[in-house]
């Protein structure tokens, strides 16, 4: 019997040793929430799917084009973090701005859009191509987050985080996108899932 005590105890602390190894490998505080399958137009008008992105880690936000106030220092903010992880030499990352307004963002219209701020569409894409009604229910089923519309208004309440997707289509972490944003937690966080921490 005291053998057995035994033998339980260290299976105890082989377990636990065990969770705090894999603790240490992961993204702290990990949400894996499931993204729901996807296949939206972009800004030249060509499909992008979540299947597309299956392998790739990427990053997420929700915007649009006339918004008055919060989506300009975000996508400002993306661009910046774009470009940091080219100058570390990152690859295989990318980025994906939903539009929370596309009756307004015709792929043209984002296009646009991305050119001023010299976003590099290489690995970026802006999406749009739904209904008001499914960008709503997707940012809330799948993100966790607010889009809404009220009626007879052209601006759209949304949340302002980015989203660090991971390659199984799966939001790991998230981050405020327009103040404080912290840079150097996404690239080691990005890092981390790519195996290169």
């Amino acid at each position: 019997m005291k053998k057995l005590h035994t033998v339980f105890i260290l299976m105890g602390i082989f377990a636990v040793l065990l969770l705090s190894a894999c603790g240490k490998e992961g993204v702290p505080g990990a949400k894996n929430w499931d993204i729901e399958s996807f296949a939206f137009t972009n800004q030249d008008g060509n499909t992008i799917s979540k299947q597309d992105l299956k392998g790739k880690v990427w990053i997420a936000d929700f915007m649009f084009t006339s918004c008055q106030d919060v989506c300009l220092p975000m996508t400002a903010n993306m661009v910046k973090l774009q470009q940091m992880l080219k100058d570390k030499g990152i690859e295989n990352v990318e980025f994906v701005s939903f539009s929370v307004d596309p009756n307004t963002d015709k792929p043209a219209v984002l296009k646009e859009f991305g050119q001023r701020f010299k976003a590099d569409f290489e690995n970026w894409n802006f999406l749009t191509g739904y209904k008001q009604s499914q960008i709503e229910s997707f940012a809330k089923d799948s993100f966790h987050t607010i889009v809404q519309k009220p009626e007879n208004m052209d601006q759209v309440m949304h949340g302002i985080n980015f989203y660090l997707v991971d390659q199984k289509g799966k939001v790991i972490q998230y981050y405020n996108g327009v103040k404080g944003t912290p840079f150097d937690d996404i690239v080691k966080h990005i890092k981390i899932l790519q195996g290169s921490n």
